[in-house]
């Protein structure tokens, strides 16, 4: 019986799980949205918020511990620098789980794990991602007038020679 055991082991021995938190919750904060498994997004929150608690206390320990914690350097820049005074006021519940459906492979029901107030992120990455579409989509049908007319100057080249012979 599992009596007052808490977590999750996620059939993990404790090493990868622990490597996992550590993978998910740097992702996490810099993305601040990713999407994994319902039962990785709970076991995930209470480690996440624990990071962000950190980031608000803001002082060189707390970041210290941070640091120890999350794989890059950018990520804790990011974690103390926006994300902790983003919460400043707030007493817990920073995070939300939102389901998405089911895995194809297996059946595994996925969800979205987003820090709060990250819609404008998203929103930043999206509008970011449809200009590059549009300036790439500008560049191949510029490519591919410059092509066309190439390869007319060429058809013009080749019939003012035979003209001449």
């Amino acid at each position: 019986m599992r009596h007052k055991v808490a977590g999750y082991k996620l059939g993990r021995t404790t090493s990868h799980r622990r490597s996992f938190f550590r993978n998910a919750v740097t992702s996490l904060i810099m993305e601040e949205r990713i999407e994994t498994t319902v039962p990785k997004a709970k076991a995930l929150r209470p480690v996440a918020e624990k990071m962000i608690t950190l980031g608000k206390q803001g002082d060189l320990a707390a970041r210290r511990q941070a640091a120890s914690y999350l794989m890059t350097k950018e990520s804790v820049v990011k974690l103390f620098d926006t994300i902790g005074p983003r919460f400043g006021d707030r007493q817990g519940g920073y995070l939300r789980i939102v389901r998405s459906g089911w895995r194809k492979g297996d059946g595994a029901e996925k969800a979205f794990i987003e820090l709060l107030g990250s819609e404008q992120v998203q929103e930043e990455k999206k509008q970011k991602r449809a200009e590059a579409r549009a300036k790439r989509a500008a560049e191949t049908k510029k490519a591919m007038e410059e092509a066309e007319a190439q390869q007319q100057a060429a058809k013009a080249s080749e019939g003012g020679e035979s003209k001449d012979e």
